[in-house]
């Protein structure tokens, strides 16, 4: 068809720092998503997540849109789709990984 070009052909033109560029934003992106994002990255719908959370599935559109929620909540909700959560805190010259929630995990378990 005219016009048209295959992904591949148009990469193969872009310059060196467009690809850089262009790789750079995709890996911002396969590290930032929101909640909505990653259940659908993971081909999963509200309805699956709302079953092993045990809610319906009008919740889980809730949990999605919020800004502002529980970590257990967010936990539980990156756990039913089969996901751990870490937090982290990050400095200018050190990371360290929160263990206080991990430890709620575990207690929750027993």
């Amino acid at each position: 068809m005219a016009g048209r070009r295959s992904f591949a052909e148009l990469r193969a033109r872009m310059s060196p720092e467009a690809l850089a560029k262009a790789e750079a934003e995709a890996q911002r992106l396969g590290e930032e998503m929101d909640l909505a994002e990653v259940r659908r990255a993971l081909k999963l719908s509200q309805e699956e997540i709302g079953q092993a959370l045990q809610i319906g599935q009008g919740s889980v559109a809730k949990i999605e849109k919020r800004t502002d929620m529980y970590v257990s909540t967010l936990r539980r909700f990156i756990e039913a789709m089969g996901g751990e959560l870490e937090i982290v805190a990050r400095f200018a010259d050190h990371t360290v990984k929160i263990k206080n929630f991990s430890d709620l995990n575990e207690k929750e378990r027993a």
